[in-house]
This record gives structure tokens, sequence and C-alpha cells, in this order.
């Protein structure tokens, strides 16, 4: 295929990133945490089909528009599918978001390569923020969702959140020198 590309589109009270990957020419895309604003989300796919969603963990302000994706495969870790069902997993209770979301298709773990819509799409388990997160790598790009930030990291305050796994995730991340990312919130940067 063609160099991946990819539109960031901004969703939800929190500005959570979601991310749309895609080759040129192909009709069909990767949605990364498709947080909220379906309607937005859909938009600036435009003509293109979702041929999957790749969630990076499971909190309310990264699958509040999975609804829009349902008949989609849905990826997610196995040690956060329960944040998809239980609102009190994912923090959707404290925003009043009890909403339920589709049920996950595909469980990733650690070292799968995805095949979908022209890409080759790496899975890193990388726990902290929650235990089920994850980044996704497309050649020289790292999706961190809110495990790696620049110059910070996710808070690991949370329930299933843990210092110590962090502290690991982040070691192995920061050995991919030069590699861009993009993380769940804000602006991205380069490992350095």
């Amino acid at each position: 295929g063609e160099a991946m590309k990819f539109t960031t589109v901004t969703v939800g009270g929190l500005e959570t990133n979601c991310y749309i990957l895609f080759e040129e020419d192909r009709g069909d895309a990767v949605v990364i945490d498709p947080g909220d604003d379906s309607a937005k989300i859909l938009k600036a796919l435009g003509k293109r089909t979702a041929a999957a969603v790749l969630l990076t963990h499971g909190h309310f302000d990264h699958t509040g528009a999975l609804h829009a994706f349902a008949g989609t495969p849905i990826h997610i870790h196995h040690l956060d599918k329960v944040m998809l069902t239980d609102s009190h997993y994912s923090f959707g209770d404290m925003v009043l978001d009890k909403g339920k979301r589709p049920e996950a298709t595909n469980f990733v773990k650690d070292g799968d390569i995805l095949r979908v819509a022209g890409m080759e799409i790496q899975v890193l388990h990388t726990p902290g923020h929650t235990r089920g997160s994850v980044c996704y790598r497309v050649g020289g790009v790292l999706f961190t969702g809110d495990t790696l930030f620049p110059g910070d990291y996710g808070r690991t305050d949370l329930p299933g959140g843990s210092p110590e796994q962090m502290r690991a995730s982040l070691r192995r991340l920061l050995t991919l020198h030069g590699l861009r990312f993009y993380p769940g919130h804000g602006p991205g940067s380069v490992i350095q």
C-alpha cells in the first residue's frame, strides 16, 4: 500500500484525539479511539468505510462514539473489556455517562500485528494508565492513548492504574528513539 496518512478529530468535553488512519488509494480506514461526537468522526471519514476500530483503552472519553461503529470489528485488550459494559470501570459514572458501549469483537495482545485497510499495525501492551492500555504502531508513528504525552505520562491513580506498570511501559517506549507519537489528548511529539 501507500504510506499511511491520518486525520485527527478532537472530540468531547475532554478533547480526546480520535485518529482516522488510511491509505490514499483505498476506500477504507481504521478509527482509533472514537471518544464522542460520532457525527464529527463520520464526517471526517467521508466516503471511507471504517474497517476496524482500535481502542487504546476503555475509559469513557475514548469510547463514547462506539455506537456509530456497531457492526465494525472493535479491538481492545481483554483486560479493559469490562469498561465497555460497566460505566463504573470506564469512569463514565463520574460524568453521568452511563451509556453501554457495543462490546469488543476482537482482543489484542502485545506483539500482535493487525493487517487492516492495507496497513500493518503493531500492538504494544503498555499497562499503567489502565491494565489493558495499548499503543498502536504503524511504521514510524505510534498512537499512545493516555500512556505517553509530550513530556508527561498518563495518570496512574485511577482503579486499574499502576505506577510500577507505568514505569515499565515508559522505559520500553522511551527506547523507541525518533518515533513520532500521537497521544489521546493534546499535540504529538517525537520520542527523544
